[in-house]
């Protein structure tokens, strides 16, 4: 998350950026789709291509400011401010951040469950930066965080940051520091605001308190998350269209054979008779088995009827074998 900086002129960063993620996923056996969605997302709103232009709002409407969010109750700055970024070196780190995080969370834990870990994560993360303002009113910083504007991705990225080192005990490099992974988000957090002044600490430090509260909740709470279940559900529901799509489409199961088929519900074809010897079903327009040359019952439908038991005691397998090789010489 940054403070608010005019977009400075295009570097080529997004193309090699691009580049890099589509050339890692090529490399996976398997493609997390949520990680893939967030970075489209995030990547479509800095570019805001033509087609697009009346339906993102501009960066102006969106930056995040705790005076502004409490005052006019603009929730569209508490969402979509974690979705924008204020240039390409801004959205490049952050992307392959993402990119680095996400394959290994959703891979992991599955991309339902992902999905619904990353929704949580920024509300989180945006409440927590917006307690933060709010408080430091009393400790008389207000002209620092509460009247400040940001945007970015980063503190949701600081929160998955903690969730995935909370599954490490081993020691992690940041910035060519070795330190132990459970504190490595901590760590960043300090040399960041060293290294870079210009971001804002209380988007970061929202990020991890997220994480904390994130793992602290998962932790007490027995049982399948309720926001998992909402968000497998609006899968099912968005993914039905094409579900049906493609059973409506499928290939029927059944072998077919010239004018019959082996082995179908021979009950719900009308004109179709079914061989009592080798149960192939036959054209209503013959009067002997296409396939072993066995004559038709004296009802025209006379195997629809019986059992395989009755087949069986009529005719031998050896005589049906014997039938199929007089008549087609094989």
């Amino acid at each position: 998350m940054v403070r608010r900086n005019p977009r400075g002129i295009s570097s080529g960063m997004i193309p090699l950026m691009l580049l890099q993620a589509a050339n890692e996923y090529r490399r996976l056996e398997r493609k997390p789709p949520v990680t893939a969605a967030l970075l489209a997302g995030n990547t479509l709103i800095y570019l805001r291509p033509a087609f697009l232009d009346h339906v993102i709002p501009p960066i102006d409407d969106v930056f995040f400011n705790a005076y502004l969010i409490l005052k006019y109750k603009d929730l569209k700055r508490f969402f979509f401010s974690a979705f924008y970024h204020l240039g390409e070196s801004h959205l490049f780190y952050n992307m392959m951040s993402l990119l680095w995080k996400g394959i290994q969370l959703e891979n992991s834990m599955g991309s339902t469950e992902f999905a619904s870990m990353v929704a949580a994560l920024l509300a989180l993360s945006q409440g927590i930066t917006l307690l933060l303002a709010k408080s430091l009113l009393f400790f008389d910083y207000d002209r620092a965080y509460y009247h400040e504007y940001s945007a970015g991705f980063s503190g949701v990225l600081f929160a998955m940051k903690v969730v995935l080192n909370s599954q490490w005990d081993s020691y992690t490099s940041v910035h060519g520091i070795m330190v132990p992974s459970k504190h490595a988000a901590w760590a960043e957090l300090i040399l960041i605001q060293l290294l870079v002044p210009n971001v804002s600490f209380l988007g970061h430090l929202g990020g991890i308190l997220a994480g904390l509260v994130y793992l602290r909740l998962k932790g007490s709470y027995a049982g399948p998350s309720p926001l998992t279940a909402m968000v497998k559900g609006l899968t099912s529901v968005l993914g039905w269209p094409l579900r049906s799509l493609m059973r409506f489409w499928r290939p029927s199961q059944q072998r077919i054979f010239g004018r019959g088929r082996t082995g179908g519900s021979g009950d719900s074809v009308r004109g179709v008779w079914r061989c009592r010897a080798c149960t192939f079903d036959n054209s209503g327009w013959l009067s002997e088995c296409e396939m072993c040359g066995t004559e038709c019952g004296d009802d025209g439908l006379y195997s629809l009827h019986g059992s395989n038991s009755d087949i069986s005691s009529d005719i031998s397998l050896d005589e049906i074998r014997q039938r199929r090789i007089q008549r087609f010489g094989r």
